[in-house]
């Protein structure tokens, strides 16, 4: 596969990302701000849009292996635009239901859009090695995106949540142009072989390959790992380090340090082997969050050493597992329902990091913008991501032979 089709496929992944950061990282803090939820109802309504989200995405799944996955992703990409749009325009009054309304829009074509979109890149893989590039060309733009996203709101208003805004009208005409680049670039290409197993047939199958579930189950407690930190680091800057101005260039940081290792975890994964590289990865971002368990007010130039450090270790995170899935999925013969099941796993983790850390952080005394409660923050920022990404560590030695292969 030339180079040319590797980067339009990817370039797709640049606005599902930079909607992405918004949705998962900024929307909770920016609705605790506009319209003065409490993070209990705020952290609830986030869990049931989310588990909403997560749930459907078996089905999208088993449907992309049912429609021509071209016509699927240009398809859901209209009710993802509407709903990014909406969710970050809330009205004065009634913000819970808009809230809930706009992400489950947001939500059904994101996903949508996402399972057809990665279960395409699988079905254009011809090997192991090229599916590896595809991915990472994917994860690539899909973190330029997310860059883009967390530096523009303080460059283009001085207030963080106008800024964060007006990110809902730059979307639009960045995914119109990428999307016609990805089509016109990829081009059609052969006609996949239908699938025409039933739903819930489909996904036992997905779960009787032992090496799929056991890298679910990696997958699970490094995803836990990330999810925490992504959802309270906006919290963390805040009102720990006392650093909220500088939270753009601190995310955009952590994105640069990510899109620039992808290219040195491909080669590690070519010379070492992907279980290996991915391991690596996780060792150093163990290493990044113990120090930020130790920081505190106005401690910008460590904290941004642990920006880059675990984003480098992101890199692998986003590469590495994706790539073996999609191996797994063309291995089933069924890659849509296996990325249904992969994305369903991925935002359940999310869900759980919005909807039990923000009740917890609120029940400990944490207040947003208040002085009590940072113990619990930096806990549940710092500590407890670090348990589960030692225990994902443990797993992925324990099952590394199981899940090196080619194909």
């Amino acid at each position: 596969m030339t180079s040319g089709r590797i980067f339009a496929y990817g370039l797709l992944g640049l606005p599902l990302a930079f909607a992405a950061l918004p949705i998962y990282v900024h929307v909770p803090r920016f609705y605790a701000a506009v319209s003065d939820m409490n993070l209990a109802l705020l952290g609830s309504i986030l869990l049931a849009a989310r588990l909403l989200d997560a749930g459907i995405d078996p089905a999208l799944g088993w449907l992309a292996d049912r429609l021509p996955r071209r016509g699927m992703l240009a398809f859901a990409l209209l009710p993802f635009a509407l709903g990014f749009v909406a969710l970050l325009n809330p009205p004065q009054n009634g913000a819970a239901l808009w809230l809930l309304a706009s992400l489950a829009l947001t939500y059904i074509g994101f996903s949508a859009a996402t399972v057809a979109y990665q279960a395409w890149g699988a079905e254009l893989g011809v090997d192991s090695g090229v599916r590896t590039r595809l991915t990472a060309s994917r994860e690539g733009f899909g973190l330029l995106g997310v860059v883009l996203a967390a530096a523009l709101p303080t460059l283009i208003a001085s207030d963080l949540n106008k800024g964060i805004a007006q990110l809902s009208w730059i979307l639009p005409p960045v995914l119109i142009v990428a999307a016609a680049t990805t089509f016109a670039g990829v081009g059609s290409g052969s006609q996949p072989v239908i699938a025409t197993t039933p739903l819930w047939p489909s996904l036992r199958r997905v779960f009787a390959d032992v090496a799929f579930r056991r890298l679910l189950l990696v997958f699970v407690a490094n995803g836990i790992a990330a999810a925490l930190p992504a959802t309270l680091f906006l919290f963390f800057v805040a009102d720990v380090l006392q650093l909220e101005s500088a939270s753009g260039p601190l995310l955009a940081l952590y994105f640069v340090a990510g899109a620039a290792s992808l290219p040195i975890w491909v080669l590690l994964s070519a010379v070492c082997g992907r279980v290996l590289a991915w391991l690596g990865g996780m060792l150093l971002a163990i290493l990044a969050f113990a120090g930020a368990s130790m920081l505190g007010i106005g401690d910008i130039y460590p904290f941004a050493l642990i920006c880059i450090a675990s984003g480098f270790a992101l890199g692998a995170d986003l590469a590495l597992p994706a790539a073996i899935a999609a191996d797994l999925g063309e291995r089933q013969g069924q890659a849509g329902a296996c990325f249904g099941v992969w994305n369903f796993v991925a935002k359940l983790n999310l869900a759980l990091a919005a909807g039990l850390a923000l009740p917890l952080l609120g029940h400990l005394g944490y207040v947003p913008g208040g002085s009590a409660g940072l113990s619990a923050l930096c806990f549940t920022y710092a500590l407890l991501p670090l348990a589960f990404k030692v225990l994902a560590a443990g797993l992925l030695w324990r099952w590394r032979h199981s899940l090196e292969f080619t194909s």
